[in-house]
């Protein structure tokens, strides 16, 4: 073959000098082959993830088919909102996603009670929703009343007797320094574990106890304004906590804020109106100090008896509350009624009828009234 014969061979490529190689023609053949499977690959793997994504899309958020497995104890908490407890339940395996159960939930319109339920691992949103939306799904724990009006001693009493923990691990629980007392109680939580029924779920222990029962004293403080009412009335927090126990001891119902009124006045008051010169003359207070029962009659000799609590002895507040005040006693703390009264005195026992006077000439003629009731009852 001569060189013009290999020039016009089409499967060589001609070099000068007289060298030879083979043509590229087989390779870009191939490599344009690959090129379009690679192409068509790329198009079929995007063709189906929009089909999947189209598919998700119209099948909604990802949900267990259920029924579920084991159980699940569940805790629905105060100003929990349905994203919220979906978040909770998807956290805890309960449900797939936190669309499938709002989902759920918005769709039946149901309202979700606080408190506690048992569930399952992996239910079907729809099925979540259902349990958490009938209240006779609710878990019932044991349950300790505390009523107004208990000293701390005795509300440790109830909860020793009501609990399988005795005195001694509620009082270190106290001393711990860990139950969310205020700065203003001074550790003391004489006053501050608010008297309410409370469930006793089997996990818990006497700090965790105490402290739910210190949070509900403030929401009660809260919403008397307790802080705000303080500064108005030239007080503390503290304070306005020891008067509302002693309108505990003392009163009831509407006369609580009179009694409220007639205790600012002995604080604060000229005096000019019977001398009681800031001496509070409570009772209850006097039995507090003597650690008796505060409703026991006091003798002359005990109400001369010295003690920080004596109110007859000592003026002003006595240094902290005495017993536990409801929610009605620290609102009449925080708003006392308005009068001019310096005397009260209870002249019916069984009907709780109080009589309130300004000057001491009245406050004896009230006296004389419970005087003669005592006479003709046996409640004296």
């Amino acid at each position: 073959m001569t060189e013009q014969d290999l020039v016009e061979d089409e499967s060589y490529d001609y070099e000068p000098g007289g060298k030879r190689r083979k043509s590229r023609g087989a390779k870009g053949c191939l490599a344009v082959i690959v090129a379009l499977v690679v192409l068509a690959g790329g198009f079929y793997f995007g063709l189906t993830k929009g089909v999947s994504l189209l598919a998700d899309q119209f099948q909604g958020p990802e949900d267990f088919p259920g029924p579920g497995t084991g159980k699940v104890e569940f805790a629905v908490d105060e100003g929990d909102v349905v994203a919220q407890i979906g978040r909770n339940l998807k956290a805890e395996g309960v449900t797939a996603s936190v669309q499938a159960f709002i989902d759920a939930c918005t769709e039946d319109g149901t309202g979700i009670q606080v408190g506690d339920y048992e569930l399952q691992k992996e239910m079907k949103a729809a099925d979540a929703c259902e349990v958490l939306a009938d209240p006779a799904n609710l878990i019932g724990f044991p349950t300790v009343t505390i009523p107004e009006g208990l000293r701390l001693t005795e509300i440790v009493s109830t909860l020793a007797e009501n609990t399988d923990f005795p005195e001694g691990a509620w009082n270190r629980a106290l001393e711990s320094g860990r139950i969310g007392l205020p700065d203003y109680a001074e550790g003391n939580a004489e006053g501050y574990l608010f008297p309410a029924t409370y469930e006793i779920k089997p996990t818990m222990k006497p700090v965790a106890i105490l402290k739910m029962m210190v949070a509900r004293w403030a929401e009660a403080a809260e919403a008397a304004g307790l802080e705000e009412k303080a500064a108005e009335l030239g007080k503390t927090p503290g304070e306005l906590m020891i008067i509302a126990s002693l309108i505990e001891a003392e009163g009831r119902g509407d006369d609580m804020p009179r009694i409220s009124r007639v205790i600012y006045n002995r604080l604060d008051g000229p005096g000019d109106k019977g001398g009681t010169n800031g001496l509070l003359q409570i009772d209850a207070s006097v039995n507090y100090g003597l650690n008796q029962d505060l409703g026991v009659a006091l003798t002359t000799e005990q109400l001369q008896q010295d003690t920080p609590y004596n109110t007859y002895t000592r003026p002003g507040l006595p240094p902290t509350p005495i017993e536990a005040p409801g929610s009605e006693a620290i609102e009449a703390a925080a708003n006392p009624a308005d009068g001019d009264w310096y005397y009260y005195v209870t002249v019916d026992l069984a009907t709780g009828e109080t009589k309130f006077a300004e000057t001491y000439d009245e406050f004896l003629e009230y006296k004389d009234e419970y005087t003669e009731y005592c006479t003709t009852s046996d409640a004296c």
